[in-house]
């Protein structure tokens, strides 16, 4: 018996039942589904099914499908796949796959052309489109302003440094944030996630605070914004600050835990990563007191980070105990404890905003710059600038629908 290919297109005004009703026909003629795909924008459906069937039944096929159509009140037609067509599309199925991910306050169309364009030119084929956030109110513009649309992409690119390095620069140009990763089993299946907490988890250096107490803000901020701009060795600049806290009453740690500004969107990405499972760390080039105060408020699983001495009147010495969580010995820890909890690096996640960030970003499977210094931006190869940190979790594929339940 000679059997043939027919792609059958379904579009118009979706309701419940079509895809069964156009299945049931298909049934009767024991067609086989090569492929099926189906995409609905506003209740507007459209569907695509390739089948291979016998070629006795294809005519009696299109005829029955034809007149289910005009009953559903859906447009329908149909075209011949020739064996060899098929064949170079089995082909493709070996094809690197990638995700490409658009995130902002709101998306534009000259964005989205723009960040299109260059994936075109580096030979990359869109396989499908799928919006991750949910739908923005009109006449209530100031709620869920976010935006975000992931790309299945197929293909190698030409040139894929350069394909990074020109979404880095668009992004920045335009406004928005993006991804641009593998589409392999450790997408898919990240476990541990590592944050820096100083303006990252929260948004401020806790060492600046510490350091207005003292009377000291403006020499230590100074030498703060140098050490994370990378213009210094971290080691020394965070010997000089803390030598500078020295006499500071240690009471005064507790009045600022109790009102750290948190970042946006934490309280949200903590709630979605802990109920999936995810084992969460916060290496630190900050203070352990301040890291362990946000672990008993999220229940992070590991902090690592600096421990001050005090003396027996309790007042800061102007030293430390121990060695410094510098840029080294971030990577190090989330390397420790990835072996820990036996997770392969490339389902870890890092997320951080200075250039002592910089070795667990490129260590981790994926390394996030989180409104990060200019060094660090350039340096990393996923950035979020535009909104808050639980922008995190579209990189990761969640959709509103899922982080929201």
């Amino acid at each position: 018996m000679i059997q043939e290919q027919i792609l059958i297109r379904i579009t118009g005004q979706d309701r419940p039942g079509l895809t069964a009703s156009v299945m049931s026909i298909l049934a009767r003629y024991n067609a086989q589904i090569l492929d099926i795909g189906q995409a609905d924008i506003h209740s507007t459906l459209s569907l695509g099914i390739l089948i291979r069937i016998d070629e006795d039944h294809s005519g009696r096929v299109m005829k029955e499908l034809l007149f289910k159509a005009t009953e559903l009140g859906v447009n329908i037609g149909f075209a011949p796949i020739t064996d060899d067509d098929y064949e170079a599309w089995v082909g493709q199925q070996g094809k690197n796959r990638f995700i490409l991910t658009l995130i902002g306050r709101s998306l534009s169309a000259a964005q989205i052309e723009a960040a299109t364009r260059i994936i075109a030119d580096q030979g990359l084929n869109i396989d499908s489109i799928l919006r991750l956030t949910g739908r923005v109110s009109i006449k209530h513009a100031d709620k869920n302003t976010r935006a975000c649309i992931e790309f299945s992409l197929r293909g190698t690119p030409a040139d894929k440094a350069k394909l990074q390095s020109d979404l880095m620069h668009l992004s920045s140009s335009m406004d928005f944030d993006f991804s641009f990763q593998s589409d392999d089993m450790f997408r898919r299946s990240r476990r541990l996630i590592c944050f820096d907490m100083d303006s990252t988890l929260i948004q401020t250096e806790c060492i600046d605070e510490l350091a207005e107490r003292a009377g000291v803000g403006d020499k230590v901020k100074a030498i703060t914004e140098s050490a994370m701009r990378g213009e210094i060795d971290f080691k020394e600049s965070f010997t000089q600050r803390v030598a500078l806290l020295k006499g500071l009453d240690v009471s005064v740690m507790q009045e600022i835990a109790d009102n750290l500004p948190i970042t946006e969107g934490v309280d949200r990405l903590m709630k979605v990563l802990k109920r999936c499972g995810y084992k969460i760390a916060i290496l630190s080039g900050g203070f352990s007191f301040f890291g362990e105060h946000l672990q008993r408020r999220f229940g992070i699983d590991y902090v690592y980070a600096n421990n001050l001495e005090v003396d027996e009147n309790g007042k800061l010495t102007g030293r430390f105990l121990g060695d410094v969580v510098d840029g080294h010995r971030k990577a190090e820890l989330l390397k420790l404890i990835a072996q820990v909890e036996k997770v392969n690096l490339a389902q870890t996640i890092a997320v951080g905003d200075g250039a002592n960030d910089l070795p667990m970003l490129g260590e981790a499977g994926l390394g996030i710059a989180f409104h990060a210094k200019p060094r660090v931006v350039a340096n990393a190869k996923q950035s979020i600038n535009t909104i808050g940190l639980d922008g995190v979790l579209y990189f990761l594929g969640f959709k509103d629908s899922y982080m929201d339940v």
